[in-house]
C-alpha cells in the first residue's frame, strides 16, 4: 500500500462513524479481541481521539475484512447515562486499529468510555477507560496535573512506575519518546535484564506491529492508557536508534530505510490515539520526505499551551560521525569544524518557524493571563559543564550537536518576554533540572525502565561547575509529575526503588517549584 493510498484509507475510517447504532460482526470471537487495551488522546475543549486495535484471534479470522466496532462514551461508569455512542471502522490495511475521533462533549468533563463487538455469540466488550476534555480556550483554569515520561525498553525493566502513576490521578499523561526498543533481545539474557522476548530486530511494518503488541501487552502499560487522555511524541527507537532524517545509524541505503521508516511511523499511528491528521502530508508546511505529523499544540484553558515537538524526523544528520557510520558520537568541539555550521537544524526549518509563531501568539494571550507555555520534546535543552579546565565533549545526538538550532529555540523563546516557558524532555535515562540560560526552566524526566547512561554527577566539582542545574540523579528509574496553577509549577520527580522488582514501590525522591515570573526552580520537600 502506497502512502497516498494510507492517508486516504486513515482518514476514510476516522470518517466511518456513526452516532445512532452498534455494530454487530459476523465474526464469533473466541476470547477477548482487545487484548492490546484501550487509550484516549489528544484532548480538545470538546472531544477526543478514543482508540482500540483488533487482536485477530477468532474461530474464523477476520483477516482482510473490515470491522465495524462500537464505541461508548458515558457519564457515568456503569454506561447508564450515555453521552455519545456510535461505529468505527477497523481496516485491515491499518491492521483493525481504531481512531474515533468525538466531537461534541462538553468542555472539562472526566467522561468513561468503553468498545464492544457484537456477534451472533455474543458480544466482546473492553475494558472501561476514563477520558476528559480540555478546558475551553477562553476558560479559567485554575489547575492541572500531569505526569511526564519516556524509554520504556521491555527488557531493562518492569512497568511498575505506572502503578503509581495511576494512582496520582492525572488529568494527562504526556509521552516523550521511545515508546519501544527496535532491537532484539540476546539469546542468553545478561543479569541486567529481568525479562526477554523472541522478537527480530525490527525492520518490516510486521516487526514493528509485533513490538508494540508486545509492549502493549504489559498489564500496568494499559491501565495508565485507561487512566487519562495520552499526548505522545517519539524520539529514536520507535525506528531506529540514533537515526536523523533519511539516514539510518548503519548507512542501510536511502530507500531502503525510508521503506523501513515508513514502516515504523505507521506502526506508531496505528497504536497511538492519534487523530488522522496526523498521517496528512504538508500540514505548516512540514510535508519533508513523505513523513507524518506528530507535533502539535494543545490549550488547557487560559492556564498552559502545550508545544509538542518532533525532534528526529526533520533534523540534519549528526556531525562528524565515526567512519562508515551514521548516528552519534562524542567530540571535542575544537575537533569538529562542522559543529560550526549556523544552518544545521534539530526541528527543520518548517518546525522552528511552527513553534516560533506559536509561541508568538502564547505571548499574546498571556498578556490576558496565560502564564505557562510548555515545550514537550524528546531529549535535554540545558548544557552540562566539563569539570573546570577540561575541554567539554560534545555529544553529537543531544540539543548541543546542533548549538545553533538550540540557540535560535532560545531566542525564540527569548523574542516573548511575556512569557514564562517550561521545558520538558526525556531520552538521556537522567533527571535534570535547571534553568537554562534565565529563560526557561527544564525538567528532563529519567528512563520509565531503560538502564542508566552517564554519569557526571560522579564528578566532585559537578555542581560547582553547573550552578545553574539544582538536581542530577542518573541512578533511578521513573517519571515526573507536575502540578500547575496560574502562579506555581511543581515537579516531583518519582522513582521506581527496584525497577528489577515487579512489587516494587515507587515514591518521590525530590520536588522542585517555580514561581511565576522566576525561572529558577527551587527545590522543597517532597511527600508522598
Amino acid at each position: 500500500m502506497n502512502r497516498r493510498e494510507l492517508i486516504r484509507l486513515a482518514a476514510t475510517a476516522a470518517a466511518l462513524q456513526a452516532t445512532s447504532r452498534l455494530a454487530y460482526s459476523q465474526i464469533a470471537f473466541k476470547d477477548n479481541p482487545f487484548k492490546l487495551g484501550i487509550a484516549s488522546g489528544s484532548p480538545s475543549p470538546d472531544g477526543v481521539v478514543l482508540w482500540t486495535k483488533l487482536v485477530s484471534d477468532s474461530l474464523f479470522g477476520f483477516g482482510d475484512k473490515p470491522m465495524d466496532v462500537a464505541w461508548q462514551v458515558a457519564h457515568d461508569e456503569k454506561f447508564e447515562r450515555i453521552a455519545l455512542q456510535g461505529t468505527a471502522t477497523a481496516l485491515p490495511q491499518l491492521d483493525h486499529a481504531v481512531h474515533a475521533e468525538l466531537r461534541g462533549l462538553q468542555s472539562d468533563r472526566w467522561y468513561f468510555y468503553r468498545f464492544i463487538v457484537s456477534s451472533g455469540v455474543g458480544a466482546q466488550i473492553s475494558d472501561v477507560g476514563r477520558a476528559r476534555t480540555a478546558p475551553a480556550l477562553d476558560s479559567k483554569a485554575d489547575k492541572l496535573r500531569f505526569a511526564f515520561a519516556s524509554c520504556q525498553r521491555w527488557e531493562h525493566g518492569y512497568y511498575t512506575a505506572y502503578r503509581q502513576m495511576v494512582l496520582d490521578n492525572p488529568d494527562l499523561i504526556v509521552f516523550l519518546g521511545d515508546y519501544i526498543y527496535e532491537y532484539a533481545s540476546p539469546k542468553i539474557l545478561p543479569p541486567s535484564f529481568v525479562r526477554g522476548h523472541n522478537l527480530r530486530k525490527a525492520v518490516t511494518l510486521a516487526d514493528y506491529r509485533d513490538r508494540y503488541a508486545l509492549h502493549k501487552s504489559d498489564p500496568l502499560l494499559q491501565a495508565a492508557h485507561r487512566a487519562c487522555p495520552w499526548i505522545v511524541t517519539w524520539d529514536d527507537h520507535e525506528v531506529q536508534n540514533d537515526y536523523a532524517n533519511d539516514q539510518s545509524e548503519g548507512l542501510t541505503p536511502q530507500a531502503d530505510f525510508l521503506t523501513q521508516r515508513a514502516a515504523a511511523y505507521q506502526a506508531f499511528y496505528e497504536h497511538m490515539p492519534l487523530p488522522a491528521s496526523t498521517l496528512v502530508r504538508g500540514l505548516a508546511g512540514l510535508g519533508q520526505n513523505d513523513g507524518v505529523r506528530v507535533n502539535q499544540r494543545l490549550a488547557w484553558g487560559d492556564l498552559a499551551s502545550f508545544h509538542l515537538l518532533d525532534c528526529r524526523q526533520f533534523r540534519d544528520y549528526q556531525v562528524c560521525p565515526k567512519s562508515g557510520r551514521g548516528g552519534s558520537t562524542t567530540v571535542l568541539a575544537s575537533q569538529c569544524e562542522e559543529l560550526k555550521n549556523l544552518n544545521r537544524t534539530m526541528l527543520g526549518k518548517p518546525q522552528e518557524t511552527w513553534l516560533a509563531d506559536g509561541l508568538a501568539l502564547d505571548a499574546k494571550q498571556n498578556m490576558a493571563g496565560r502564564p505557562w507555555s510548555v515545550i514537550a520534546q524528546s531529549t535535554l535543552l540545558a548544557k552540562i559543564n566539563a569539570p573546570a579546565g577540561k575541554e567539554p565533549r560534545i555529544w553529537t545526538d543531544g540539543w548541543e550537536g546542533y548549538p545553533f538550532a538550540r540557540q535560535r529555540l532560545l531566542e525564540a523563546m527569548q523574542a516573548q518576554p511575556s512569557l514564562h516557558p517550561v521545558i520538558l524532555s526525556g531520552d538521556v535515562h537522567l533527571n535534570v533540572v535547571a534553568n537554562v540560560e534565565n529563560i526557561a526552566t527544564e525538567f528532563c524526566g529519567t528512563s520509565l525502565t531503560s538502564h542508566t547512561g552517564w554519569h557526571p554527577e560522579r564528578e566532585p566539582s559537578f555542581y560547582q561547575d553547573n550552578p545553574s542545574v539544582p538536581y542530577f540523579n542518573s541512578e533511578k528509574r521513573g517519571y515526573a509529575l507536575c502540578d500547575v496553577t496560574p502562579k506555581l509549577w511543581t515537579t516531583t520527580l518519582m522513582a521506581v526503588e527496584d525497577v528489577r522488582d515487579a512489587a516494587s514501590a515507587t515514591k518521590p525522591i525530590a520536588k522542585f517549584a517555580v514561581e511565576r515570573g522566576n525561572k529558577t526552580p527551587i527545590q522543597v520537600p517532597a511527600k508522598m
